[in-house]
């Protein structure tokens, strides 16, 4: 899994806990509760208690209101993963409103009242990654972490917006409607089952995140010594195909783009396995935090692409 929030988590990662007998190994579940049959190993008992059975034993007026409690809770509605606690879709779709709508709220705060303030967007940038590997490597989410994390990159969101707005106008819009658009296309795409997440697909995915991580690093590196490519480094080399001179940056945004979608289909199906694996409900912050960061990751990737796109304005 490419997104590190699912893949080391017990709860949604495809090597989530087992039990020695293969059931789901999340907190509070016990095997055989809540059903008509024992556990693996427990026949012996049920087997004794059974024999010890007096036939033409009486009920007691205890025994009589707990069998009628029995049928009536038998009759009744089956209940819903939410009133077992359970995590649900709701709850990861209300959770990931709540964290994307503090990091809208978090940028605006920083372009429009502070004015991209720029210790504002850098402290936003360290705390933002600070947090995010904490959250990342936590076994349990926590909701009060999982949130600083979300004013914090907002922070850092809203000055970088600010910064590309005042040279290039409307970019902002036009990367915010791109995000929107991949991410119900990527979800659309799931649904659809048209692309399957396979442990080959996977062991793709991953390889190729793991590239394109390197690769920035090394471009960040040239940006900063001014070595190649001036502002954007290795981004702004052009390569001829046919009669056209093609911007470097515009092939490898198109790649990273394609990344941070497939990236979200594998969000999705790990989320899928969480809600159908009966996930405590508290893992629906991880499943939010998860989303956040990559649709943080594809605005960035959209907004560097537009912009040197745009570069000749």
């Amino acid at each position: 899994m490419s997104n590190p929030v699912f893949e080391r988590s017990s709860i949604f990662g495809k090597n989530a806990q087992r039990t020695p007998n293969g059931y789901p190994g999340y907190p509070g579940y016990t095997p055989g509760q809540g059903t008509g049959y024992a556990a693996p190993g427990q026949y012996g008992t049920a087997q004794q208690t059974y024999g010890q059975t007096q036939y033409g034993q009486q009920y007691g007026p205890a025994q009589d209101q707990q069998l009628r409690d029995l049928e009536h809770a038998y009759q009744g509605p089956p209940a819903a993963p939410a009133d077992t606690g359970r995590m649900t879709y709701d709850d990861v779709i209300m959770k990931t409103g709540i964290v994307l709508g503090l990091i809208v709220l978090a940028g605006a705060a920083n372009w429009l009242l502070f004015g991209a303030n720029m210790l504002l967007t850098f402290g936003g940038l360290v705390v933002g990654l600070v947090l995010g590997l904490v959250n990342a490597f936590k076994r349990e989410p926590s909701p009060a972490l999982i949130m600083g994390y979300a004013v914090a990159e907002g922070l850092f969101l809203g000055g970088i917006s600010a910064f590309f707005e005042v040279m290039y106008p409307g970019i902002v819009l036009q990367a915010v409607l791109a995000t929107t658009a991949t991410f119900a296309a990527s979800l659309l795409l799931f649904r659809s089952g048209k692309i399957r997440v396979t442990p080959k697909f996977t062991r793709w995915l991953l390889i190729a995140v793991v590239g394109y991580a390197l690769f920035s690093l090394v471009n960040l590196v040239l940006m900063l010594t001014d070595v190649a490519g001036g502002e954007w480094g290795l981004r702004g080399l052009a390569i001829s195909i046919g009669p056209f001179d093609v911007p470097l940056g515009v092939l490898i945004g198109l790649f990273a783009v394609g990344l941070a979608a497939l990236c979200l289909i594998m969000d999705f199906d790990a989320i899928k396995r969480g809600v159908e694996g009966g996930a405590p409900g508290r893992y629906a912050w991880s499943a939010a935090f998860g989303l956040a960061v990559t649709l943080v990751w594809l605005y960035i990737e959209f907004l560097r692409l537009i912009a040197i796109l745009r570069g000749g304005e």
